[in-house]
């Protein structure tokens, strides 16, 4: 465990001075330095977390941590207990259309090495990819509607564990606010709360 312990200090030390995408506005977000079973992998933060530091600190954030309340988590503890990362973990900027910039195939690359480092040292048993970009980091994706509400066998960085897709909590979507959303929603949620790892967060709270 302590060298475990290092190996994540070590890590989130070069994270935190990454400099890989010039294109993208600091400072680098992360989670809590938590050696967990699970591992929340979101989009990019917004504009506001900068400021907070932590990722899904906003109103997106506000509905993702009401979802897990429902299953017996609150968000201080889910923030102690899993571990939070992004597929790319700086503020990609604005779309001159509206809504934020997705980040680059060429950026999502940069920052592909430091989910590597996290899959090598949490080697987590189940993976929350949160939104379309995350969910096609792990699986094959076109619409939301055919991977929510569902438990995966996924292969990730070369380690096997399992997924389960949450939709992205922004409030500029409707789709988890509608049917089949809600639903399918429910079902992911339903599925989370039985998993052994989500089980193993909640032992260890009480």
């Amino acid at each position: 465990m302590l060298l475990r312990e290092q190996l994540m200090r070590d890590h989130r030390a070069a994270l935190a001075n990454c400099l890989r995408c010039p294109a993208m506005t600091g400072p680098v977000i992360a989670g809590n330095p938590v050696l967990s079973p699970i591992l929340l992998i979101g989009q990019a933060p917004g504009d506001k977390e900068g400021g907070f530091g932590k990722l899904f600190a906003w109103t997106a954030g506000k509905t993702l941590f009401k979802w897990f309340e429902r299953i017996g988590v609150d968000e201080e503890t889910f923030r102690r207990r899993v571990y939070m990362a992004a597929v790319c973990r700086c503020f990609p900027g604005k779309n001159p259309k509206g809504g934020d910039r997705v980040p680059s195939p060429a950026e999502i690359e940069n920052c592909s090495g430091w989910l590597q480092a996290e899959i090598d040292l949490l080697k987590p048993d189940l993976i929350l990819p949160v939104g379309k970009l995350a969910i096609g980091q792990l699986l094959p994706v076109k619409k939301l509607n055919d991977v929510v509400g569902k438990l995966y066998p996924v292969t990730f960085h070369n380690h096997c564990a399992e997924a389960i897709p949450l939709p992205h909590p922004s409030g500029a979507s409707t789709w988890h606010r509608t049917e089949p959303g809600l639903a399918l929603l429910d079902s992911a949620l339903t599925t989370l709360q039985q998993h052994p790892a989500w089980r193993q967060i909640i032992k260890d709270i009480n």
